[in-house]
């Protein structure tokens, strides 16, 4: 949520991934490897790096929306074997590829020629096809010819206050105590013993009955956010399941009467439940939806962004599916 409410980031991959594909593969089939995914991964860098895409990680995984909620210690199946050099040492980052934050009016022609290296080699650094698109927000990876200069013997320069290295998410930057608080959630998170996903979506449809808010929407929300997992906590200090910042969290405490724990299962659903309540009584669905990821305030104002239709168009059609008694569990 943009304003006041909320601002969510997730680790894109920045495909629009059918959610109900014909002749998935499942985790079951012959000949698969595993991949524990450590801090810094997305699904683009993984795909390339073991010689498959990021569909083939969406289906295989059952990742919620397009796969936009991996985190560090969940462990993805690979269709083959494990290579031996992971995809997030220093060397696949920069030997030879530099990390890139697709803008307005970027293309993959353009970016090959800005960057004066073939577009071939662009999709195969990025385990993209010619028919994949690309989306503002996704970072990419950029092969380029890196030559090493001679350094003379200098002592270190004094390191400067900056940024930590993943304050930066999907083309938006947050400040060093919001990313810290995040790093500080998700430690707590790793440590405590949590609901299973479907512990979560039971929890998710009870919660949204008693707020008298539809359980498939409430659903469709958390899915496309993290999954039905209550470890996920973004960049941007949105927490668990349903994806909830501070902000948000005090907002729907205020509804309740009394304080929400955000990092409590049952409250995090409780927080994201209420504000689908208020959100949804006070614009119609697809601009309610719109205010869940954007903000209803910045929807109003500015409209909806690129990645806030493809977000409305992904849990709309989430919906219709759970209404059609589609479990991504199963």
């Amino acid at each position: 949520m943009g304003n006041t409410w909320r601002k969510v980031l997730r680790v894109t991959t920045g495909f629009a991934v059918p959610l109900l594909a014909a002749g998935v593969i499942t985790a079951g089939s012959p000949g698969f490897g595993q991949y524990k995914v450590k801090h810094g991964d997305t699904l683009s860098h993984i795909a390339a790096a073991y010689g498959t895409n990021v569909r083939t990680l969406v289906a295989l995984n059952n990742l919620p929306g397009n796969g936009n909620a991996i985190y560090a210690g969940e462990v993805l199946q690979l269709p083959g074997k494990a290579p031996k050099q992971s995809p997030v040492k220093k060397k696949s980052l920069t030997g030879g590829r530099v990390p890139y934050v697709v803008k307005p009016g970027d293309t993959i022609s353009k970016l090959a020629k800005r960057f004066r290296c073939s577009q071939a080699n662009l999709l195969a650094a990025n385990g993209l096809r010619a028919t994949d698109h690309i989306y503002i927000g996704k970072q990419i990876l950029i092969p380029v010819k890196i030559v090493a200069k001679p350094v003379a013997h200098k002592k270190p320069a004094a390191s400067k206050p900056g940024k930590k290295k993943n304050n930066t998410f999907a083309g938006r930057t947050y400040a060093d105590h919001i990313v810290s608080a995040a790093d500080a959630n998700r430690a707590a998170l790793s440590k405590r013993k949590l609901p299973t996903r479907a512990q979560m979506r039971t929890m998710i449809i009870h919660t949204a009955k008693r707020y008298h808010v539809d359980p498939e929407l409430a659903l469709a929300i958390s899915w496309q956010e993290s999954g039905w997992k209550q470890r996920v906590v973004s960049p941007a200090n949105a927490i668990g399941t349903m994806q909830v910042i501070p902000s948000t969290g005090k907002f729907a405490s205020s509804f309740v009467g009394r304080r929400l724990d955000l990092l409590k299962p049952q409250d995090n659903v409780i927080a994201g439940v209420v504000l689908l309540n208020r959100l949804t009584s006070a614009a119609r669905l697809d601009i309610a939806v719109a205010g869940y990821y954007q903000g209803l305030g910045g929807v109003r104002r500015n409209g909806m962004y690129p990645d806030t239709k493809q977000y409305v168009k992904s849990v709309l059609r989430l919906k219709a599916s759970f209404e059609k008694g589609y479990d991504p569990l199963r």
